[in-house]
C-alpha cells in the first residue's frame, strides 16, 4: 500500500530519483551491459534534436559514454539549442533552431542522428535522416498517428536494407530482472498465457492556457497533454505499460474496448488522463490496462502482470520483478530503469554501428506498441470496441497548426 507524500509524485520526479535495492532473493544482475563497460573504438558523430529537458538530459549520456561526438545539435529555440550546443561541444556555427533546425543537422556531416522532440515530428525526421543515410536513436512513441506508424516502419525497413541502425528507446525491456522473467515465460514456465493486466500511474504534466500559436506548447512536456503533437498521454506514456504486454504476448492486439475521461484540474489539451481499456489478441489472450494521470497521491507505477495456465509473473518499471512457475521462482527488486536502461541503448546503438549488427530489433515492438496505444486512446475516447483492422483502415493523421512559428 502506498504511504501518501506532500507532494504528488509525477514521472519525471520519480524517474529522476532512485529506487532502494533490497533482492527478496538472491539475483545477480547486472547494472549496465558489457559493451557500456568497455572502451569504445571510435567516436560516432552524432546529431541531438530536441534539447528540452530529456533530450539535453539524454544528449549528456551520449558524451558520457566516450563513444560519440556530438557534432550538430538543433532546437526549436535558439537559446536552447545554444546553450545545450556550447554545453555539450558543438561549435556555435552547427547549433540551429526553428522548425527546420533538424534538417541542418542532417546536412552537418553527422552520421547518426538522435531524435528527442515532440512525437508529432518524429515520422518527417527520422524518414529524412534514413533518406540521408544517417542512423537513427529516436525517443518513443515512435509516432502519434497510424500513417505516422508505417511511416517510421518503411524508415526502418528502408534503414536495414541500406545497412543503418534504428534504435527505439524503450528502458524497461533492457532491465535484466525484467529480461530473466520474460526468458523464463518464454520457455513455458508459467503455461500458456491467459491474460496480462498493466497499469500506468503518474501524474500530469503543466497543461497551461493555449497562446497565439503552438510554440508555447514545446515546453516543459506541455505537448503531452495534447493528442496531435504528443499522442495524449495514453500513447505517451502508458505506451511502458502496454509495450510490456506486448513483449509478453509477442503480438500486437486485434482489438479494443473501453472508457476514458479527463479528470484532471483545469485542462486545456485534449488528451484524457483516465483510460480502463480491455484489449484482446488473435491467440485468445486478453489484456486490461488501467491508466491514470492525476495529482492524486497515487504516485508513479508502471507494472505488467502475466496470468499464465500454471504460473504468474511480472515485470516492471521500477519495482518488483517476480515469477512464480514450475521450474523457478524469481522475486527481484528492479532499480528505476530510466537512466540505466538510456545507457544500456546507447552502448547498444554504438555496438551496432560500429559492429555492423542492422538487425534493427527494437523496431518491430515499437510501431505495434504505438499502434496498440493509438487504438486505446481511439477506443477510449470513443466509448466503444475497435479493432485494429478498422483503425487501419481509417488510416486518420492528425495534423498541427504550425502558422505562426519560426521556419
Amino acid at each position: 500500500m502506498k504511504t501518501p507524500t506532500n507532494d504528488p509524485l509525477n514521472r519525471r520526479q520519480f524517474l529522476g530519483g532512485t529506487l532502494a535495492l533490497a533482492a527478496a532473493a538472491p539475483l545477480a544482475l547486472p547494472s549496465v551491459t558489457r559493451a557500456a563497460d568497455e572502451a569504445p573504438r571510435r567516436k560516432i558523430k552524432l546529431g541531438v534534436v530536441g534539447l528540452g529537458g530529456r533530450g539535453l538530459w539524454i544528449a549528456r549520456l551520449f558524451n558520457k559514454h566516450g563513444g560519440y561526438q556530438i557534432h550538430a545539435v538543433a532546437d526549436y529555440f535558439p537559446s536552447v539549442a545554444d546553450k545545450a550546443g556550447k554545453e555539450l561541444g558543438a561549435e556555435p556555427g552547427r547549433c540551429y533552431s526553428g522548425l527546420s533546425g533538424f534538417q541542418r543537422v542532417i546536412e552537418s556531416g553527422v552520421e547518426a542522428i538522435a531524435l528527442e522532440t515532440p512525437p508529432y515530428f518524429f515520422p518527417e525526421h527520422a524518414r529524412a535522416a534514413v533518406a540521408a543515410g544517417l542512423h537513427v536513436y529516436m525517443a518513443k512513441p515512435v509516432a502519434v498517428d497510424v500513417p505516422g506508424c508505417l511511416e517510421i516502419k518503411a524508415a526502418a525497413e528502408k534503414a536495414t536494407a541500406g545497412q543503418r541502425v534504428f534504435l527505439v528507446d524503450y528502458q524497461l525491456p533492457t532491465e535484466p530482472a525484467n529480461q530473466q522473467v520474460m526468458n523464463a515465460v518464454r520457455d513455458g514456465d508459467i503455461g500458456p498465457i491467459n491474460a496480462l493486466h498493466s497499469h500506468y500511474y503518474a501524474g500530469p504534466f503543466p497543461d497551461p492556457p493555449f497562446t497565439e500559436n503552438l510554440e508555447s506548447r514545446f515546453r516543459g512536456l506541455i505537448w503531452c497533454n495534447d493528442v496531435a503533437l504528443g499522442g495524449g498521454y495514453h500513447v505517451n506514456a502508458c505506451i511502458h505499460g502496454v509495450d510490456a504486454a506486448l513483449w509478453a504476448a509477442g503480438q500486437r492486439p486485434v482489438s479494443c474496448q473501453g472508457l476514458s475521461r479527463i479528470g484532471r484540474a483545469n485542462p486545456h489539451g485534449d488528451s484524457h488522463d483516465v483510460f480502463e481499456l480491455l484489449f484482446e489478441y488473435e491467440n485468445g489472450i486478453i489484456h486490461s490496462h488501467r491508466g491514470e494521470h492525476l495529482n492524486n497521491y497515487l504516485g508513479f507505477d508502471v507494472v505488467c502482470q502475466i496470468v499464465g495456465q500454471t504460473g504468474y509473473a511480472q515485470t516492471c518499471y521500477g519495482g518488483k520483478a517476480m515469477l512464480k512457475g514450475r521450474e523457478n521462482i524469481i522475486n527481484a527488486e528492479v532499480p528505476n530503469p530510466y537512466e540505466p536502461g538510456a545507457t544500456r541503448n546507447i552502448a547498444k546503438f554504438h555496438q551496432a554501428v560500429t559492429g555492423g549488427d542492422f538487425s534493427n530489433d527494437t523496431v518491430a515492438r515499437s510501431v505495434d506498441g504505438a499502434l496498440a496505444t493509438i487504438l486505446g486512446r481511439e477506443a477510449g475516447r470513443r466509448r466503444t470496441k475497435l479493432t485494429m483492422e478498422q483503425l487501419l483502415k481509417e488510416n486518420q493523421r492528425l495534423e498541427v497548426n504550425l502558422k505562426g512559428l519560426k521556419s
